[in-house]
């Protein structure tokens, strides 16, 4: 069972992000304060939960929550400012939209800038150990792909509805054989095994 918090009297926010590792579109970063004594036994690392479990918990940790946001850095900031650059101000403009300022925040990860000189703790694979962090976890992925499947309308023949833009092997196909679209992260290295182009 995750944790309900890290310390037992300060205002604590999870952070976490979605997109990181993809070669087409934004990076996601959400921010939620949960109640002290918030239990939710389904609640859990993003990437453990199937896609109608995360859709169904996005809607209870948006009612549950004290609050919560969800920013996105786009794919030209990216290429511009790397994408853990990225990833760590995705997750500042979400602290920076939360309703209640937090006294602490908790980063799922090992890296992290300081935001407006509130203590952090960088906490490898926390969207598995702390209810907040999960929760962000599950916000920002469901957002993030929520915000493909739209994009996938525009560009289906990347199977962005499918992978997310993930670099699975029909969408790096795709892109060494038509090219990439304004979506794509054009510091992102596209390879391909001579195994997998049959």
């Amino acid at each position: 069972m995750l944790k309900s918090s890290f310390s037992n009297h300060l205002i604590e926010a999870g952070c976490d992000e979605a997109g990181r590792g993809c070669l087409a579109g934004p990076v996601f970063a959400a921010a939620v304060i949960l109640p002290k004594d918030y239990r939710n036994l389904l609640l859990n690392d993003s990437k453990k939960l199937t896609a109608s479990q995360r859709d169904n918990l996005r809607h209870v940790i948006e009612n549950d929550a004290l609050a919560w946001a969800v920013e996105m850095v786009d794919n030209v900031e990216i290429d511009k400012i790397n994408i853990l650059n990225a990833s760590i101000l995705a997750m500042h403009k979400s602290l920076g939209n939360l309703s209640v300022a937090p006294e602490l925040i908790l980063v799922d990860g090992n890296r992290f800038k300081p935001y407006h000189k509130i203590p952090h703790h960088c906490i490898i694979k926390g969207d598995g150990l702390f209810l907040s962090i999960a929760a962000a976890s599950v916000l920002a992925k469901t957002y993030r792909d929520e915000y493909m499947e739209k994009l996938n309308e525009q560009h289906p023949e990347y199977g962005w509805k499918r992978n997310k833009g993930y670099p699975t092997l029909e969408h790096r196909r795709k892109i060494l054989l038509v090219g990439s679209t304004p979506y794509h992260r054009l510091t992102f290295t596209v390879q391909i095994k001579d195994s997998e182009i049959r």
